[in-house]
C-alpha cells in the first residue's frame, strides 16, 4: 500500500506557538504542515480545569474534563500579514498549506470575505507550496487565485459540511461534482457515530480506484476511521494534529504520532 501524506494542522493562535508545533511535527515524520492563518485573527481563551470524579471496580479516580476553548475574534488590522507570511517560509522546514477558513466553513476567520481574499492572494504570492481554497468561493474570485498560482503554488480544494452525510453516494457525487477544482479534493462532513462514519468510510472504498485524488474524513465521533484506515482506501492526504488527549477521538481527529503506530500495527505501510 502507498503511504498517505500526512498533514500536521498546526495548533496555537500565533506564529511562536504554530512553528513550535511545526518543529514537533517535522520531527515525528510529518510530510507537511496547515497553518491555519484564521486562528491568528482570534485570542484562545482557556476554561478553568474541571477535574471530574469516576467510580469504578471499588476505586475512585479524578481526571480532568475536556472543555473547549472560547476564541475572541481582532481586527484585521491586529495581523502584520507580510512579516507574519514571511516567518512562516523562514521558520517552517516542511512544505506548507495555507488556509484561511471561514466561519461559514467552520473557520474562526472574523473579517469580511473580501479581507479573506487579501489574505488568501497573499499567501499565493509568498510562494507557499499550497493553498486551500474553499469550493464555494465566488467562481470569478476563486479563478482569479487560481491565476496567481502560476502552477507552482498547488490547490487543495475543500468543502466542509456541518451535516451527517445522507449515503455514501451522495459522497461520492459530491466529490465527482468537485473534481478539478484542485489538485487534491478535501470533503469534512460532521459525523456521531458508526452509522456516518461507515458511509464515509463505504465512499471512500468505493473512490480508491479513481483517478480523483482525496481526503475525505469526518469530523466528530467516528471521524478518525477514515483517516486510520487511508492506505487501504487509498487516500491521499490525511490531516492529523500534535495535540494529545482523548478528546481527540470525539472530534474525529488523531495525533501523528499514534497515526504512525496505527498504520504500522495494521502493517499498512
Amino acid at each position: 500500500m502507498i503511504r498517505p501524506t500526512i498533514c500536521v494542522t498546526l495548533s496555537g493562535c500565533s506564529v511562536e506557538e504554530m512553528l513550535a508545533d511545526a518543529a514537533r511535527a517535522t520531527a515525528v515524520g510529518a510530510d507537511l504542515c496547515e497553518v491555519r492563518l484564521d486562528k491568528l485573527w482570534v485570542v484562545e481563551k482557556k476554561p478553568d480545569p474541571v477535574i471530574s470524579e469516576n467510580e469504578g471496580s471499588g476505586k475512585r479516580s479524578r481526571r480532568p474534563t475536556f472543555i473547549p476553548s472560547e476564541f475572541l475574534p481582532q481586527s484585521f488590522e491586529s495581523v502584520d500579514l507580510i512579516n507574519t507570511l514571511s516567518a512562516f517560509k523562514g521558520g517552517i522546514d516542511l512544505p506548507v498549506v495555507m488556509t484561511c477558513r471561514p466561519s461559514r466553513q467552520g473557520g474562526f476567520f472574523p473579517g469580511s470575505e473580501e479581507q479573506r481574499i487579501l489574505v488568501l492572494q497573499a499567501a499565493i504570492e509568498s510562494g507557499v507550496s499550497w493553498v486551500d481554497l474553499e469550493v464555494d468561493i465566488d467562481k470569478k474570485t476563486r479563478a482569479g487565485l487560481i491565476s496567481l498560482t502560476n502552477g507552482k503554488t498547488k490547490i487543495i480544494s475543500s468543502a466542509h459540511i456541518d451535516r451527517e452525510p445522507e449515503s455514501a453516494n451522495d459522497i461520492v457525487q459530491e466529490i465527482e461534482d468537485m473534481e478539478g477544482s484542485g489538485e487534491i479534493i478535501k470533503l469534512c462532513y460532521a459525523t456521531s457515530g458508526r452509522n456516518s462514519a461507515l458511509k464515509l468510510f463505504e465512499a471512500a472504498w468505493n473512490l480508491r480506484e479513481s483517478d480523483i485524488n482525496t481526503a475525505i474524513m469526518g469530523i466528530g465521533s467516528g471521524g478518525d476511521w477514515n483517516r486510520i484506515h487511508a492506505p487501504l482506501l487509498s487516500q491521499n492526504l490525511v490531516y492529523s494534529t500534535m495535540e494529545s488527549g482523548s478528546h481527540l477521538s470525539s472530534q474525529g481527529r488523531i495525533n501523528a504520532s499514534d497515526l504512525l503506530i496505527a498504520w504500522d500495527m495494521l502493517e499498512y505501510c
